[in-house]
């Protein structure tokens, strides 16, 4: 990022340097036009059609405009090199769509363009060079002619390597990718540059034909050639993020994967995802704001509500350069500084699962091929989202039990032994364990019927884990059996909370509207439980062995001591 006050430096430079350079330019080395006032206007038109096919290189546009650049110094003079350069500039800031906050980079390139063309150019006249003058005198002086254009290319180069430190903060290395690219043009672009001055000098105008004309379909080629290397850029990242969220099984791992991804590929300030509920409407289902996530108080859409509402009716991703172009769409929320939206279906089995919204607030932030990218995205998205729902259902009924929707016996072994393994390497002081165990429970099934010995057990579910709460873990342990795990809690403050439990089961009716009386109104009923209670490490070194004494404690403390009662386990 760029400082305010660096930009507000850059552009009082340019107030200063460029009009009093152009006029000293003007004024020292008037240009050689006599006559040729539409010649100058024919290179000038040639310029404006090559910057405006510029190729992006690391992110800034590059326009191969050295060569016209180069003839039109030999042919016309330093001043209309400038002139001709500096309009072709605008013409490239105009078809790349600076964005506002960008605004900064017209001053500073107009200034390294004319600094470097008016450096290269004083130093050729100083050594004794000339423009506009006829080809045999430059054949005489060729080995000078030719220094201009490598002064110019230094000088590019090394103004460059200025502006990356004082203006970016960004140390490249001299020798990177943009010198590369800046050697290649440059071994390409000016001995066109001199082939075309021939001609000219030879043949007029005419020379643009046969060696313009070709070299700006070269340009398009390369624009084209990197557009197409750019898209299968994006179309292998796409892959990778697609495997990557292929491994996540959490639901909540496979979105926020997603969105990091997403929002690293492309210019992204705002990201929402809204899941469809229930055919009905669209339900924000997360909301990331300038790099963080928010909860955003946002009330669902209809179908055609908005532009999201659009995305979901018709199925079909939306792509939106301008603020003009969606604000008479957007029926509820979105940020006042958005510009650029991208709106995408996530679809699976041709039915649309969500929507995706991405927005930034530059202008023009968003190209078609990025929206296709994302639409991909969305694709791979969909797929993973729907296996891990499956997978996180299928796991939560392996560990849950059917009835009471408690954990299940097997869950709770694994999640045991975990807790010992933590007990073992100091990350938990101590494990405290209840079973809990119904009061004649076989006699309620035998006078009420299982399916209200079935309610009894649920309701009792409840009412354990609103005792628990975040404190433990619950489990049915089988039948009419209930184990509670606490973790880091003492076998006092177990004893405690096991008490707790018994007098509220005794003093709870249990409400029983499945029995087997005829009158189906609902029966109160009444129960009471034991409860056995022991504690690791000071009762047992193991998990089994903890399981085992809390279950002695249970049936010999408790059970035969006359049931509804608590008993601790003791050596």
């Amino acid at each position: 990022m760029v400082s305010g006050a660096k930009k507000w430096i850059i552009w009082l430079l340019w107030l200063v340097i460029f009009p009093l350079g152009l006029w000293f330019t003007f004024q020292t080395y008037p240009p050689y036009i006599s006559g040729q006032e539409i010649d100058v206007f024919i290179y000038l038109l040639l310029a404006i059609v090559v910057a405006a096919t510029p190729m992006v290189i690391n992110g800034s546009p590059v326009f191969l405009i050295q060569w016209i650049s180069w003839a039109a110094f030999l042919t016309f003079g330093l001043f209309v090199e400038l002139v001709m350069a500096q309009i072709a500039l605008i013409v490239l800031f105009i078809r790349v769509k600076l964005p506002r906050n960008a605004f900064f980079r017209l001053p500073l390139n107009s200034l390294m363009f004319f600094l470097v063309s008016l450096l290269s150019g004083v130093f050729y006249y100083s050594l004794g060079g000339n423009t506009g003058v006829s080809l045999s005198e430059v054949k005489m002086t060729f080995w000078l002619v030719v220094t201009y254009p490598v002064l110019y290319y230094f000088l590019n180069h090394f103004i460059i390597i200025i502006i990356n430190f004082a203006v970016y903060n960004n140390k490249k290395k001299i020798f990177g990718k943009d010198f590369i690219w800046e050697t290649v043009t440059t071994l390409i672009t000016f001995p066109i540059g001199f082939v075309l001055y021939i001609l000219y000098t030879e043949v007029g105008l005419i020379a643009l034909l046969f060696v313009g004309v070709p070299f700006a379909s070269l340009s398009i080629i390369l624009n084209l050639y990197y557009s197409s290397d750019k898209i299968n850029t994006y179309l292998q990242k796409a892959t990778e993020i697609g495997h990557q969220l292929a491994e996540k099984l959490v639901v909540n791992e496979v979105i926020n994967l997603f969105i990091e991804k997403i929002t690293k590929m492309l210019t992204v300030d705002y990201a929402y995802i809204l899941d469809v509920v229930d055919e009905n409407e669209l339900q924000l289902l997360r909301c990331i704001e300038n790099g963080k996530e928010k909860s955003a108080n946002i009330r669902p859409l209809k179908k055609n509500e908005g532009i999201s509402g659009l995305v979901w009716d018709k199925g079909e991703a939306m792509l939106f350069h301008t603020k003009k172009e969606w604000k008479h769409i957007v029926k509820g929320y979105m940020p006042e500084t958005v510009e650029s939206v991208i709106c995408v279906p996530i679809v699976r089995n041709n039915k649309v699962m969500g929507v995706l919204l991405l927005a930034s607030t530059q202008k023009r932030a968003y190209e078609k091929s990025q929206l296709m990218i994302v639409d991909i995205l969305c694709s791979h998205f969909a797929v993973a989202i729907e296996n891990a729902r499956h997978y996180e259902e299928t796991k939560a009924q392996s560990e849950r039990c059917a009835l009471t929707k408690l954990y299940n016996y097997r869950y709770f072994e694994n999640l045991l032994t975990k807790e010992f393994d933590r007990l073992e390497t100091f990350e938990r002081e101590q494990l405290s364990l209840l079973i809990l165990d119904v009061d004649h429970f076989k006699k309620i099934n035998d006078t009420y019927g299982h399916q209200s010995g079935n309610e009894i057990l649920c309701q009792l579910a409840n009412e354990l884990q609103k005792l628990i709460g975040v404190r433990g873990t619950v489990a049915r342990y089988g039948g009419e059996e209930f184990v509670i795990l606490l973790p880091d809690v003492t076998k006092e403050e177990a004893l405690i909370a096991a008490e707790t439990i018994r007098q509220t089961i005794a003093l709870h009716t249990f409400i029983l509207t499945q029995h087997m009386e005829r009158d189906r109104t609902p029966l109160g009923v009444n129960i009471t439980a034991s409860i056995g209670v022991a504690a690791a490490p000071s009762d047992a070194e193991d998990s089994l062995g903890l399981i085992r004494h809390a279950d002695r404690a249970l049936y010999v403390g408790a059970k035969r001591a006359g049931r509804n009662r608590v008993a601790e386990y003791v050596r």
